[in-house]
């Protein structure tokens, strides 16, 4: 009975493992790979980004509220040792985007961004966040400013506010790419490329030509560059160790030395001390006739006593 109820229980822990899998891969996309090199975590950022406004089931998308909390647990877990950030997405919610991006891009484990189908609007901050950005030939990034759907206030002070916005996000993309704000500014304010907008639609290969978008290639070899960026860290984190380690042994050996030139030190003006002392006795007239008294008084104090 104690052996069934054993391999009873064996099986309903293997079998909760299995949900528990099923579960994270149906809501999150996440999949953990057995006998990798590296333990990686895989990030997807799919749709269209949900922000303050809850959108339409039907819609795809990617829910900031969900992908905050994720990013901390990664970055927090010893056992995880990069991320992986693979992006499809059509845009979405301004601030949240920048929130995702500015979490991402402040991580101090390696990232590394793919771009594949479609990086397009928020999704650029999001695809140049990552320490390394990959784009895939096929893919396109969609570059437009700042648009706001619903009722507006036709006044001035709106108008700031969205160029308050853009600026953001140039600052953003331009300090975390190669690419000039003066660049993508224009590229945000092509009249002549897009039919309904102002903007541009960059592909692959021109993203990286631009500066947008670090490397051209595939999942290979977006995943060889994050084990090269792991193994980089690694090696740094061992030689600060190092480094810590000899330092504090320098350290040790001055204070040692220091320690016996003072002791050193004492000594010698002990003797010095001594020798004035006895120079004193041997040239000094009154120090010597005091010696003589002290003699000739111990003399007559001997005498007396016989």
């Amino acid at each position: 009975m104690n052996k069934n109820n054993i391999t009873n229980n064996e099986q309903t822990d293997e079998e909760n493992e299995e949900q528990a899998v099923t579960c994270q891969v149906s809501d999150n996309g996440i999949f953990a790979s057995e006998n990798a090199k590296h333990n990686i975590h895989c990030l997807n950022v799919i749709g269209q980004i949900e922000g303050h406004y809850i959108l339409p089931p039907q819609n795809k998308t990617t829910k900031y509220e969900h992908i905050m909390p994720a990013l901390v647990a990664i970055e927090q877990d010893m056992s995880i040792d990069g991320l992986l950030i693979i992006l499809n997405t059509v845009g979405g919610d301004v601030e949240a985007g920048l929130a995702i991006s500015e979490l991402i891009a402040g991580m101090s484990k390696p990232t590394v961004s793919i771009v594949v189908g479609g990086g397009h609007s928020i999704g650029v901050p999001l695809a140049v966040s990552a320490r390394k950005s990959f784009i895939v030939p096929s893919a396109t990034m969609t570059i437009h400013p700042v648009r706001m759907n619903g009722l507006l206030l036709g006044i001035p002070q709106t108008l700031s506010y969205f160029e308050r916005m853009q600026e953001r996000i140039i600052n953003f993309v331009s300090k975390n790419s190669r690419i000039k704000p003066e660049r993508f500014r224009e590229l945000m304010m092509k009249k002549d490329e897009l039919v309904m907008d102002v903007g541009s639609v960059l592909d692959g290969e021109t993203a990286v030509n631009e500066g947008l978008i670090d490397s051209l290639g595939g999942l290979s070899d977006a995943v060889q560059c994050l084990y090269s960026l792991i193994e980089q860290q690694k090696t740094d984190k061992e030689s600060t160790k190092r480094t810590k380690y000899s330092t504090g042994k320098t350290v040790s050996k001055k204070r040692a030395s220091s320690a016996t030139a003072k002791t050193d030190t004492k000594t010698a003006g002990k003797g010095k001390a001594t020798a004035r002392v006895s120079t004193f006795r041997e040239y000094h007239p009154s120090a010597q006739r005091a010696e003589m008294r002290a003699k000739r008084g111990a003399e007559n104090v001997s005498d007396r006593c016989r």
